[in-house]
């Protein structure tokens, strides 16, 4: 299993506040609650600096993590647009030193 951070961003210059109604919100945080139950989702945030979220996901690829957004009732309505989606590696210092 690989890991990749999502930025996620509302489309606020597309759509107007009202669009994030109250349903449409609940049915996204289902579909992320969903997710995070079938283990893709392994973490959300909410950003800090704009309307959006933060997701660490857990694919065995690419195309699967774009699959798991996709899924997004948010991002199927082009309410909520992909940013970033970066594959993560393993960080090298925390490897055992030899010699």
């Amino acid at each position: 299993m690989a890991q990749f951070i999502a930025l996620l961003k509302r489309n606020t210059d597309q759509h107007p506040a009202e669009a994030f109604t109250p349903e449409l919100l609940e049915a996204e945080a289902e579909r992320a609650r969903r997710l995070y139950t079938e283990g893709t989702n392994r973490a959300m945030w909410s950003r800090g600096d704009v309307p959006g979220a933060v997701v660490l996901i857990e694919a065995a690829s690419l195309d699967e993590a774009k699959e798991g957004l996709a899924s997004l009732p948010l991002i199927q309505r082009d309410l909520l647009l992909v940013e970033s989606l970066v594959p993560l590696l393993p960080y090298r210092g925390f490897a055992p030193r030899t010699g």
